[in-house]
């Protein structure tokens, strides 16, 4: 029989663990990581885990090699404490857009993630939003994803007045996804079609598939990291006639120049959820953060039940 459960923070995100365990009324397990001279790592457990259902929170974020390598560390040490399941919990997933091999001689490091995590001896994964839907199917162990765009639509829903509002695509490989939201709050769809002439990062918006002219743009993502393509959409609906630009994203990595370029743009507001930590000196006035501490608590609960996951997919 699996026993209590008990939540681990790693030091990525201990924010969002602190959260969880306050909605599921049980307090964050203790543990320690210690970090040497020689850059090795140590991770403590700090209470008795043995044939515990244990959830251990750590989403990608910088500096992302060290994260992902604490993670592995804590699941062995969980492993050889012999707790009774072990869920490794990754509300953004690392290198989760190296899923297919695009150029020769490179690794799809995303199933080497997944790879990794199985060998360290995670009986279970729990994510949120894929940036490809495959990735899903890189694990052989089970691997849950849950989904943001209730909690951002009902945001949406109850802070505007949507009628006249367009939801955009910043790119075609977007475009499946954001039928998600279209679905929820029943409007149109616009989407940016983008072309790359080199082997760069720099791909042009050229055409516009829908209508924006006369209505609010509203572009969604499921991640934005330097802004570059969040930046040049929304100019190109600007120039189309747009009469303002919102943006809501899952996952707001935000690195790089991603904060000058928000502060200096005509983006009205960027919404975000907390599936990675914003540091104060990124929450500028544009930016709102959503909270899917809830979310993540009802999928630990469910999984700890046996219960049903899908009907957090409402």
């Amino acid at each position: 029989m699996i026993g209590n459960i008990k939540v681990i923070s790693g030091t990525a995100h201990p924010q969002l663990a602190r959260d969880i365990c306050r909605h599921l009324g049980i307090d964050l397990c203790p543990s320690s990581v210690v970090r040497f001279s020689n850059e090795n790592m140590l991770v403590q457990i700090e209470e008795n885990v043995r044939e515990a259902d244990v959830f251990v929170i750590q989403p990608s974020c910088a500096p992302v090699s060290d994260g992902i390598v604490e993670l592995l560390i804590t699941i062995d040490a969980l492993k050889h404490a012999s707790a009774g399941r072990i869920t490794a919990v990754l509300p953004y997933f690392p290198y989760t857009r190296s899923d297919k091999k695009d150029r020769p001689r490179i690794s799809i490091t995303a199933r080497l993630m997944a790879d990794l995590l199985e060998t360290a001896g995670a009986d279970r994964v729990l994510t949120m939003d894929l940036h490809s839907p495959q990735v899903q199917g890189f694990f052989r162990i089970p691997a849950d994803q849950l989904n943001a765009a209730a909690i951002l639509c009902d945001h949406l829903r109850s802070t505007r007045d949507l009628a006249n509002y367009v939801l955009v695509a910043g790119d075609v490989g977007e475009s499946k996804e954001i039928g998600a939201y279209a679905n929820r709050l029943n409007l149109p769809i616009a989407i940016v079609d983008k072309r790359r002439y080199g082997d760069d990062d720099n791909a042009r918006a050229t055409n516009l598939i829908g209508e924006v002219e006369g209505k609010h743009a509203l572009i969604i993502d499921d991640e934005i990291a330097t802004g570059g393509t969040l930046m040049e959409a929304t100019q190109f609906v600007l120039q189309r006639g747009a009469l303002s630009v919102e943006a809501a994203c899952v996952h707001g990595v935000l690195s790089g120049k991603a904060i000058p370029r928000l502060e200096a743009s005509p983006l009205k507001s960027l919404i975000v959820t907390d599936s990675l930590p914003l540091p104060p000196e990124k929450r500028i006035d544009k930016v709102q953060v959503l909270s899917v501490a809830r979310l993540f608590a009802d999928a630990v609960r469910a999984i700890h039940d046996g219960s049903s996951i899908s009907r957090l997919f409402r």
